[in-house]
């Protein structure tokens, strides 16, 4: 059990979890399970409900299942089952056992028997539209189907029948017999099975009749042993038939409770709709940067620390809410600034020469691998007559409160030395191609012995040694804050943001990073935090930006906490 910390941040589920403990419900244990249906990809919304599940489990010396809900054999592969395996370890999670909904569907199917024999499930020939039909409103009554009637020696047949494939799809389903009056549609003789001739990634054509989700759940959690069945809010209305079939059967009956979902600005997590995003050819695939995919997500620099750092100040709660997406960035900035070396890259290079610099000269310069982190050490970083710089620190008229580079005017080299701008060449259209400048030799390091101050520090890299590297400049992919909120007949998907992507070749890197493998993530000085993209090979370096440097969360709570 966990120990007793009162700094430990609490919430409604895990105070429940405590009280049972501590009652002794279930003999003190607690075991609960991850289900995802390995249909697609997960998301930064799937992990909350992986850090729920697994974290309480943890927290109160419990375990947690993995399990598959794979119930649905069109639109269910092994290729998503190894996937979501993939991003919980990643995140840091283990589970106990590794079940599937599949390995349970002859005792779902001895269960169903039960119910029959029991004259509470029945075999009915209506159509799926006669049936929605037949279901009534919120504020109607449903109309009890003309086969409800049928004997339990019928349905019994029927029901082996089904099993067996002398039927078509679609012309029976199996049904419970509850209520078609009661005011919660979820307990109007809902489906259990429906016939479904379709192999199954597991089972292959074994089975042709298939579990509805609500009749799975309840069964898989009571055979597993489940104790806390830890759901998202779109199952309370499904409680009662959660509870019902498992209180027909007499079987372990764990007990459900239903938290709010994760919801980001500027994101969308509807599993549909990131598939059209995908389908639509709007992003480059489940694991493009963009997009909250955890593989998404940890292709472009994310960590799984930033994430379960976010999760837990995001917290849980009963009632849906948004959460800034720059909570989201901010941490992640704090861990990367503690784990990332520096570098320097040039993203938008200008050609400066040092005119009294020796030909031929490199100087090694000392610089500091992580401020952050004094166990990381320093590196050397060439030093030559050429260097590039980037273009927007420069400009020939500068406004007012532009420190930067300009004519005459004398700034700082990061490590290096102070370099006054002399000259500036333009080509035919008055573009600026190269400035030249003057150095100071007894500047090295950055400081001045006359103690002469200047008002900025430029990064740079030597142009002789500097590596190119194309970088991907990621930001939101929906400009709208809110992009599921559209007018009726409006398209959501008109919200995304025209500049999520920036791409920029002939980009320029210091030497260090010669061999980096993709994942390798570092901060290049003054421009963000970047990782190296798995379309990265020996000669042609791809970085994608992780996240700015720029810390608008930082911000707003400066402004909460100014108004409080």
């Amino acid at each position: 059990m966990r120990t007793d910390d009162s700094t430990r941040p609490t919430d409604f589920i895990r105070e429940m979890v405590a009280a049972d403990v501590a009652a002794g419900k279930w003999d003190g244990r607690v075991v609960t399970r991850f289900p995802p249906e390995p249909n697609g990809y997960l998301h930064i919304g799937h992990a909350k409900a992986i850090g729920i599940n697994f974290g309480i489990a943890e927290e109160f010396g419990g375990v947690c299942n993995l399990r598959f809900d794979d119930t649905n054999p069109t639109k269910e592969e092994e290729e998503y089952v190894e996937a979501i395996q993939e991003d919980i370890r990643w995140l840091g999670y283990e589970w106990d056992k590794l079940c599937y909904a599949s390995d349970c569907f002859e005792q779902m199917y001895q269960y169903a028997v039960q119910l029959i024999k029991d004259g509470k499930a029945y075999v009915d020939d209506l159509s799926a539209e006669e049936i929605r039909l037949h279901r009534g409103t919120l504020t109607d009554p449903g109309r009890e189907s003309p086969y409800r009637g049928r004997s339990a020696e019928e349905n019994l047949d029927l029901f082996e029948r089904m099993r067996k494939g002398e039927f078509p799809d679609g012309s029976r389903v199996l049904r419970a017999k509850i209520d078609m009056a009661s005011p919660n549609l979820n307990l109007r003789d809902p489906v259990m099975y429906r016939i479904l001739h379709a192999a199954h990634h597991r089972t292959g054509g074994e089975w042709c009749i298939y579990p509805t989700y609500d009749w799975a759940h309840g069964l898989e959690d009571s055979i597993e042993g489940i104790t806390h069945s830890l759901c998202s809010l779109e199952f309370e209305n499904h409680r009662p038939l959660y509870d019902w079939y498992l209180d027909q059967l007499g079987v372990h009956h764990p007990q459900q409770i239903e938290f709010a979902r994760l919801e980001l600005t500027h994101t969308i997590m509807s599993k549909r709709r990131l598939a059209e995003l995908v389908a639509g050819g709007y992003v480059s695939g489940w694991a493009d940067p963009r997009m909250p995919t955890l593989c998404g997500l940890r292709r472009r620099g994310y960590t799984a620390e930033a994430i379960r750092n976010f999760l837990g100040r995001a917290g849980v709660a009963k009632f849906t809410s948004t959460v800034d997406i720059a909570l989201l960035e901010h941490c992640l900035r704090a861990d990367l600034n503690k784990r990332s070396p520096r570098v320097m890259g040039v993203l938008r290079p200008l050609r400066v020469v040092i005119d009294n610099y020796p030909d031929g000269r490199t100087d090694e310069l000392d610089a500091v691998n992580n401020p952050e982190d004094p166990a990381a050490g320093t590196r050397k970083v060439p030093f030559s007559k050429v260097l590039w710089i980037e273009r927007e620190d420069f400009m020939e008229d500068p406004p007012k409160k532009f420190y930067r580079l300009a004519p005459g005017r004398e700034v700082r080299l990061r490590y290096a030395y102070f370099v006054t701008c002399a000259d500036v060449v333009k080509d035919a259209a008055g573009e600026v191609t190269e400035l030249h400048c003057t150095y100071d030799p007894a500047t090295r390091g950055g400081d001045a012995p006359d103690g002469r101050k200047v008002k900025a520090t430029l990064h740079w890299v030597s142009a002789s040694h500097a590596l190119e590297a194309e970088v991907r400049l990621y930001d939101h992919l929906f400009a709208k804050a809110n992009p599921g909120d559209v007018a009726e007949g409006g398209d959501w998907k008109a919200g995304i943001n025209p500049d999520s992507l920036q791409v920029l070749a002939g980009c320029k890197v210091e030497p260090s990073l010669a061999g980096a493998e993709p994942g390798y993530r570092c901060q290049f000085e003054r421009q963000g935090y970047f990782c190296v993209d798995h379309d990265s090979s020996p000669g042609h370096l791809v970085f994608n930006r992780t996240v700015t440097l720029k810390d608008t969360w930082a911000k707003i709570r400066k402004k909460q906490q100014e108004h409080r």
